[in-house]
């Protein structure tokens, strides 16, 4: 999306494009410069719209979110416990609830975290509790001020064994960034490690790592340990650990786990089919194919098969995947079209920024 109103697609926006009638116009050479980074954005559109055929050659619909109550699906986790079954929330000002949907992409429960605020729920993942049982994590780690909350809270549930419609308990974890607050949209949890990870959502995003063992009380403090993405929206680890990937708007990239359990080195990027606003992303349960979000209603969930050379090595016994399987309905990147692509946006970015400032 070109946030300064360039032509690219159904999704501009004119707030910074169109000078306010009370306002004198724009330099003429304000008006090139602008005119520039968004032919720059366009251009890499064009160029990141021909691997979207291949997205298209490999994906499908896994199930579609027909839940009148889920208009904002901004995570997903796929269950260990429950085969098929994928849970999801619902992104800021609503309920603390996680909805269990079956592989029809039906609601099969509504699971209440009682003692919890849904102030900006974005991403959430499965682990472990401090007694090895699954639980399910969510993270209130949005911040679309840029750095207007202090800290973010994760809140952890049991996963629980019988799937119904039930109140649970959360734990809450207080966490604190160590160079300061952000937005953040992505959360993940190493199953080996059971160590938690946040990528925040910047054009140079970071990758900050939680303690090893998080703590109820105080403040536990998130260090920066790798870079992420621009515009992250969503990540996930393989169920084996072997590999991470994250998630933007425009496609996502892979990265191979060291042996301190860190996202480590880029394997190269992984298409996605083109979505109305793509902020959740998991992997199915047999660490095979990749399940695709977006918010909106009556949203698609794509099932999105990992390349050839990023495949675990023989397929899981247990496989409970999501259903089916996602295809494309349009234009993304791949290959280096996300980079170019996040590279023209930021430009872009820069300039609003400078304009805004001008003005005021």
């Amino acid at each position: 999306m070109c946030s300064i109103g360039c032509g690219t697609g159904e999704d501009q926006n004119h707030d910074v494009a169109a000078p306010a009638p009370s306002r004198p116009a724009l330099p003429a050479r304000t008006v090139v410069r602008l005119g520039a980074a968004c032919g720059a954005v366009t251009a890499v559109g064009a160029v990141a719209a021909a691997p979207a055929a291949a997205a298209a050659a490999r994906s499908e619909v896994a199930f579609t979110i027909r839940d009148p109550r889920i208009t904002e699906s901004s995570g997903l986790a796929a269950s260990k416990r429950h085969p098929g079954v994928v849970y999801t929330h619902n992104d800021s000002g609503g309920r603390a609830e996680i909805f269990a949907l079956g592989p029809d992409g039906r609601t099969r429960a509504v699971l209440t975290l009682a003692g919890a605020q849904a102030r900006d729920w974005e991403a959430m993942a499965l682990g472990r509790d401090e007694r090895g049982r699954p639980a399910i994590y969510v993270g209130d780690i949005g911040d679309n001020m840029g750095g207007a909350w202090p800290y973010i809270t994760v809140y952890r549930i049991p996963e629980p064994a019988e799937l119904r419609s039930q109140t649970l308990r959360a734990t809450a974890f207080r966490l604190k960034y160590e160079d300061g607050p952000r937005n953040a949209e992505t959360m993940m949890i190493n199953p080996r490690t059971n160590r938690l990870y946040v990528a925040s959502k910047l054009f140079s995003g970071k990758i900050y790592e939680a303690p090893a063992r998080l703590r109820t009380s105080g403040f536990n403090t998130l260090r920066r340990v790798g870079d992420a993405p621009g515009i992250a929206t969503d990540g996930a680890f393989s169920p084996d650990g072997r590999l991470c990937v994250i998630r933007t708007y425009f496609g996502a990239r892979a990265y191979t786990v060291g042996s301190d359990g860190r996202p480590g080195k880029s394997l190269g990027p992984i298409s996605l089919p083109g979505q109305k606003q793509g902020e959740s992303l998991t992997f199915t349960a047999d660490g095979r194919s990749l399940l695709a979000g977006s918010e909106g209603g009556d949203q698609p969930v794509y099932r999105v098969p990992l390349p050839e050379n990023m495949l675990p090595a023989s397929p899981s016994p247990a496989r409970t995947g999501g259903g089916g399987s996602g295809a494309e309905d349009g234009r993304r990147d791949s290959t280096g079209a996300s980079v170019g692509l996040v590279a023209a946006l930021a430009v872009a970015g820069a300039l609003g920024y400078a304009i805004v400032r001008k003005r005021s």
